[in-house]
């Protein structure tokens, strides 16, 4: 008998870093997950859900809790349920602070504030972003409520300056994973 899949919902929002994460859901069904992603508005403005719809072989959640859904059910509950982790890859600056913050205006903020499981945050950006005293003390206040981070990694950033701010590389995020699944 085949065993179930362990789920992840991954919560996409709109880094630059954002084209990484239509790798990262291949490799992470390569490792036999179901992936169900959740896109932000702003993500939406970058790449077409329907990008992620083929990568992953499933319905692409997006930003708006309001939407009529297809068939009845609380979306951002059942998502919360039904996931192993939730894991957010690329993580902007203003995810970190609405989570850090519990903003819940979106589908995937809520989703996380409805989640009891493992979330699991790798934030990429600008490194004056990364270091802000701000963004610093939300990801120190997240991570003192369990919350666990894949640090970004030093490189080449989209201002054209090399800084810390970079997706932690996919290797690392599918191995993190792994230890939390």
């Amino acid at each position: 008998m085949e065993r179930p899949k362990k789920k992840i919902v991954l919560g996409v929002t709109a880094s630059i870093a954002i084209y990484k994460a239509c790798e990262l859901v291949r490799r992470l069904k390569e490792c036999g997950f179901m992936v169900r992603v959740v896109m932000t508005k702003e993500a939406e403005q970058l790449v077409n859900p329907v990008v992620f719809a083929s990568l992953s072989a499933n319905k692409v959640y997006r930003a708006d809790i309001f939407d009529a859904p297809e068939e009845w059910e609380i979306e951002h509950v059942s998502l919360a349920e039904e996931a192993d982790l939730i894991l957010i890859a690329p993580a902007t600056a203003n995810i970190i602070a609405k989570l850090a913050t519990g903003i819940c205006d979106d589908l995937l903020t809520c989703t996380v504030c409805a989640s009891r499981k493992n979330i699991l945050i790798a934030p990429a950006m600008n490194e004056n972003m990364y270091s802000n005293k701000i963004t610093q003390s939300n990801i120190a206040k997240l991570k003192s409520c369990g919350y666990k981070f894949i640090a970004p990694r030093k490189g080449m950033l989209a201002c054209g300056k090399t800084g810390l701010g970079c997706l932690a590389d996919l290797e690392d995020i599918v191995k993190e994973v792994k230890k939390y699944l």
